[in-house]
């Protein structure tokens, strides 16, 4: 495993596990074969609905806490300070305990600047390790980092070969904040898992069209959280720390990128309207 430094020192593994759509009557058993395989990251959220599967899946594991590293998210409808308390004291009891290693904003709507208060308290207590955001860009992520006294340690991004992230990237380095990346296989979109230069890559390192994917992104500093429910498929997600793709290869990566800030537009107002609408 390879490792990430945040800009408050904590290390975390390049490669977690998410469980985004697992159904939480499968997740238990994903999250129990995703530690067996080598995961120790395991992202969540409340929105999820299955951080107490998660929970359940690691302190049955007979590991230490300390070994793992669990993500999870505040969501919109439990947004200010006294929501977001109420909702994370509730989180961490799924969990099943007493901090979490990051903790972020889920999206930038309600009142994010409560929760984001609320975030640093827990931060302060050491019921969280690090906290965060997730889908910011560009002006929300500004103007949170002016506002507020802790700068974000990642900002979780749709961030794969297709959507790089380019543009936010150079904005988060001005505050050492790092991207992770959901959707590093761009869920499938793009002919992702047949597509001809990723394939071609591949079998010059004897890898497959996902493991170069996730391999460009962790080679750049950027953690990345693969999502599936089949066993064969996270040890496939896994072994991607026994190789490196040369400067020639990652040039002929980067112009793939397609759509740079991701298929999802959190800035327009027809798609936060819509947002709002269906959770409140």
């Amino acid at each position: 495993m390879e490792y990430i430094k945040l800009n408050n020192g904590i290390q975390m593994p390049a490669l977690g596990y998410g469980v985004f759509k697992v159904d939480p009557k499968e997740c238990e058993r994903c999250v129990t074969d995703a530690i067996s395989t080598g995961y120790r990251l395991i992202d969540t959220a409340q929105f999820y609905a299955n951080e107490e599967a998660v929970g359940n899946a690691v302190r049955k594991s007979g590991i230490p806490r300390d070994e793992f590293f669990i993500v999870t998210k505040i969501w919109l409808t439990n947004s200010g300070e006294a929501k977001a308390e109420a909702s994370f004291t509730e989180s961490l009891k799924k969990l099943h305990t007493d901090y979490v290693d990051l903790l972020l904003v889920h999206q930038p709507f309600g009142d994010y600047y409560g929760t984001y208060r609320t975030m640093e308290k827990a931060l302060a207590e050491g019921r969280t390790r690090a906290i965060g955001v997730s889908n910011f860009y560009a002006d929300r992520f500004h103007d949170l980092v002016c506002h507020n006294s802790i700068v974000p340690a990642i900002d979780q991004l749709e961030t794969n070969v297709f959507s790089q992230q380019t543009s936010m990237r150079g904005l988060l380095e001005q505050t050492g904040t790092k991207v992770m990346a959901w959707g590093p296989m761009a869920q499938g979109k793009d002919g992702f898992f047949g597509h001809e230069i990723l394939g071609r890559i591949g079998e010059k390192y004897g890898k497959t069209s996902t493991q170069v994917g996730l391999r460009f992104l962790v080679q750049q500093g950027i953690p990345a959280i693969p999502k599936t429910t089949r066993i064969e498929r996270m040890r496939e997600n896994f072994d991607i720390f026994d190789f490196r793709l040369d400067d020639e290869d990652m040039a002929e990566l980067m112009v793939l990128n397609l759509h740079d800030a991701g298929t999802r537009d959190y800035t327009d107002l027809g798609y936060a309207s819509r947002i709002i609408a269906q959770t409140f």
